[in-house]
């Protein structure tokens, strides 16, 4: 994995101890002997990860970590602590400050090369999601990301035994905000209705290893892919360590773990699987603004043709008919010329209700501009499609629309009606509904017109 690492560091055998090996692993690198230069250096070139001594000759490593948490420029960048202080306190300091990881010298070179492969994951995850959501807001498909808001997560403890579980909930209860349960592992798996936001969970279970056989488990489903892990290791397992960095544990810790550590830990990996929820969130409803008319709620001709194309396919392959039916409200100019806009536009969402309630969960309907509308019926035939029109045109004509400003409008629907399958090229269809919609209107409107092709 490539990358750029920036090192702040002011004992110069350090960086070129800590500089070659990254080189070896094809990581490019920049090096600080200060932390006012650090500071500089993130700000101008944003690297993609930061290697920051707690020692420093001007300002130590906490307070070069909070003002690159401050800037949005680099809140998002990881660093990770590598010191030879022994202070315990030094730890729980840089953790609060933001410090994505805190390492003693010397440092384990595959357990620092894993931790790193495993932040630069999650950044370039953060990073390509936070693009994309960028990309929708402008195109107006998505609102602002809000900031963390700080809810109560669930944390799931998953302990080689039930007693074990509830000590290690009742070692973290006073130092976390969050809340603290205990599954057994089979309910972990199978979570019910309240999803874990993270889970703790022992390297060691009934077998050696079952911790991350379980955490691979987890990452395989739906409901928990996305849940942050943190694996919980019997000591001197620093290979295992960075085992399980690399199938997808947020964060590693050895046991007899501090509680105060670990809750600030969970913390750090709350934010930031909230924030990857919440990108995916946005992405989500980009996409579905996308294909989805802003007025109506119904699908739009960039969704409605490529379905329609493999609603064709389909019928082709399993020999079945399908319908395919243009709508076009009688005279609706009218509307707009006689009560506005606003009433034309009521006249639609009305319509787009009316039609909805009347078709099958099967069925598409979508708006294609202005009046149009398209509806296409998987798996139907001629008699049965007819009479979903006649039905339509029935609905719409029944009972007039209120209109917001008081008052009604009466309106009426014509159809053209084709029916598609075989091997017929699906834009003929098109074709075809589009031709009996005009004789449709032609005829005197509110009525529906089949295709002569699709009649004979």
């Amino acid at each position: 994995m490539s990358g750029r690492i920036l090192i702040i560091d002011d004992v110069a055998t350090s960086r070129i101890v800590l500089r070659t090996r990254l080189q070896a692993c094809c990581y490019r690198v920049m090096e600080a002997a200060c932390g006012a230069a650090g500071l500089r250096l993130a700000r101008e070139h944003a690297p993609d990860a930061i290697l920051l001594d707690l020692d420093l000759p001007d300002l130590d490593g906490i307070s070069v970590c909070r003002p690159l948490r401050a800037d949005p420029a680099t809140r998002m960048i990881p660093v990770v602590m590598v010191t030879g202080n022994p202070d315990p306190g030094a730890r729980l300091r840089a953790l609060a400050a933001g410090v994505d990881d805190f390492m003693p010298r010397p440092v384990d070179e595959p357990l620092l090369l894993a931790r790193l492969r495993s932040l630069l994951r999650a950044r370039e995850t953060e990073a390509e999601l936070s693009l994309r959501e960028t990309t929708g807001r402008a195109l107006g498909f998505a609102e602002e990301v809000p900031a963390f808001d700080g809810r109560r997560a669930v944390i799931a403890v998953v302990a080689p035994e039930p007693e074990a579980a509830r000590a290690w909930q009742a070692a973290l209860a006073p130092h976390s905000a969050h809340r603290i349960t205990v599954p057994g592992r089979a309910e972990a798996v199978f979570c019910g209705a309240v999803v874990p936001d993270a889970f703790v969970l022992a390297a060691d279970l009934a077998r050696p290893g079952d911790g991350l056989r379980l955490m691979s488990d987890l990452r395989c489903r739906t409901a928990t892919r996305h849940a942050a892990m943190c694996i919980v290791l019997p000591e001197g397992q620093a290979e295992l360590a960075a085992m399980a960095l690399d199938l997808g544990a947020g964060e590693v810790v050895t046991a007899p773990f501090d509680p105060r550590e670990l809750a600030l830990r969970l913390d750090a990996l709350v934010r930031r699987k909230r924030l990857g929820d919440r990108l995916r969130a946005s992405l989500r409803d980009g996409m579905r603004q996308a294909v989805r008319d802003p007025l109506t709620g119904l699908h739009n001709r960039r969704y409605m043709l490529p379905h329609l194309a493999r609603i064709a396919e389909r019928a082709g392959q399993t020999g079945a008919r399908y319908a395919v039916m243009a709508l076009d409200l009688d005279r609706f100019k009218t509307v707009n010329d006689r009560w506005g806009h606003g009433a034309g536009d009521a006249v639609l969402v009305e319509l787009a209700r009316r039609l909805t309630d009347n078709m099958r969960a099967v069925d598409l309907l979508a708006r294609m501009g202005g009046e149009e509308f398209l509806v296409a019926l998987p798996d139907t035939g001629l008699a049965e499609a007819q009479a979903v029109a006649e039905r339509l045109c029935r609905v719409v004509e029944e009972q007039p629309v209120p209109l917001p400003t008081g008052g009604t409008a009466s309106v009426t629907l014509s159809i053209g009606l084709a029916i598609g399958g075989g091997a017929r090229p699906v834009g003929e269809v098109l074709d075809q509904a589009d031709q009996a919609l005009l004789l449709a209107k032609a005829a005197g409107r509110n009525q529906v017109t089949v295709h002569q092709m699709t009649a004979a």
